[in-house]
């Protein structure tokens, strides 16, 4: 990868990556931001940290950033993650156990 490319201070990716951050916090308020060179696939990454469903996320700005990324060519990237007190609380919730539905059959009385 073209390191050129990778330049978080390129005018391009600074402007796609606050055009993506604008959309999020559009939607999400409260979501909070860091921008990263990434690998795998190099780019830059901005993640996003929002007590949401990540593919939620994803849905504010899919259209927008396959345009950054194929009509532009710009290896920008964006990666919702949820908030870590968020996600340990959810592991320490205890899950309800379900019961299979057990359908018994009555006899037929006879008259």
């Amino acid at each position: 990868m073209n390191a050129e490319r990778l330049n978080q201070n390129d005018p391009r990716i600074q402007k796609a990556v606050k055009e993506l951050q604008g959309l999020i916090l559009g939607r999400y308020p409260q979501a909070i931001f860091d921008v990263a060179t990434e690998e795998d696939p190099d780019g830059i990454y901005l993640r996003a940290t929002v007590d949401e469903d990540v593919d939620d996320v994803l849905d504010v700005v899919m259209d927008r950033l396959l345009e950054f990324q194929v009509e532009q060519n710009l290896p920008v990237y964006v990666m919702p993650v949820r908030p870590i007190e968020s996600v340990l609380a959810r592991l320490h919730r205890p899950t309800p156990k379900l019961r299979p539905r057990i359908e018994i059959e009555t006899p037929l009385s006879t008259p």
